[in-house]
C-alpha cells in the first residue's frame, strides 16, 4: 500500500497590486542590464508609472505592468487615456502566460480609473504578442512630449478599449468620473493628429 499522498496540482499564477515598484524590483525581473526594455536607442525620456501590478513565483517578482493616466489630443480634442508601460516578464518565466495574467489585472483596475481607452508603446517584435492579448495597432503617426518639445514616437502605438468589467473583478478605490465623451479612439485615424501631451509612459 502506497502511503504517499499525490503531489498537489500546480496553482495558476495570480497577479496582485503592488504597494511600490522601483529599480530593484525591475532588476529582480529583468536583471540589471543597461537597456532591459531595448528602447535606449530611441533617446526618449519616460514617465514613471503610478499604479503597479505584479506576479510572484516562489517569493520572487517575475512579471510587472504599470499604469498612469495621461493626457492626449485626438484631432485637437483633449481627453485622457490610461497609459500602460513597464510590462516585463522574467526571461526564464516566459511562455507561461504571465504577460496575459499581469495585464489582465492591470486593465481590470484601469477600468475603475475613468478613461475609456488604454494606450501603450512597444517595439515592433512585440506587436504580435499584444495583438494576441486583444490590443490593436494604431496605424498613424503619434507625437509625444519630450523635454525639448514634441517628437514623433519611433515605437509602435497600441490601444485597447476599456469596456466595463462584467465580473466586477477589481474592487479598488471609488472610480474616478469619466472625462467628457469625445471621439473614441477607434476613430483616431480619421479624426486627425494624435498627440500624447506628456512624456511617454
Amino acid at each position: 500500500m502506497d502511503d504517499h499522498l499525490p503531489e498537489p496540482a500546480p496553482t495558476s499564477p495570480t497577479a496582485v497590486r503592488l504597494t511600490s515598484y522601483g529599480r530593484d524590483d525591475q532588476n529582480e525581473i529583468l536583471g540589471d542590464g543597461a537597456d532591459p526594455f531595448g528602447v535606449a536607442d530611441t533617446g526618449l525620456t519616460w514617465l514613471p508609472k503610478q499604479e503597479h501590478f505584479g506576479v510572484r513565483a516562489d517569493g520572487r517578482l517575475v512579471a510587472h505592468a504599470g499604469l498612469l493616466r495621461v493626457p492626449v489630443s485626438i484631432g485637437g480634442v483633449e481627453t485622457e487615456v490610461i497609459g500602460v508601460g513597464g510590462v516585463a516578464v522574467a526571461p526564464d518565466q516566459r511562455g507561461r502566460g504571465l504577460a496575459r495574467t499581469v495585464l489582465a489585472a492591470a486593465l481590470a483596475h484601469a477600468r475603475t480609473m475613468g478613461p475609456r481607452h488604454a494606450l501603450l508603446f512597444c517595439r515592433p517584435p512585440l506587436v504580435a504578442l499584444y495583438e494576441r492579448l486583444g490590443w490593436r495597432t494604431l496605424d498613424q503617426e503619434v507625437y509625444v512630449q519630450q523635454p525639448t518639445g514634441p517628437v514623433l514616437m519611433p515605437l509602435r502605438t497600441m490601444w485597447k478599449p476599456l469596456a466595463p468589467d462584467p465580473e466586477g473583478a477589481e474592487d479598488a478605490e471609488a472610480p474616478v468620473e469619466p472625462t467628457e465623451p469625445v471621439e473614441p479612439v477607434e476613430s483616431m485615424g480619421p479624426v486627425g493628429e494624435v498627440r500624447l501631451l506628456s512624456l511617454p509612459m
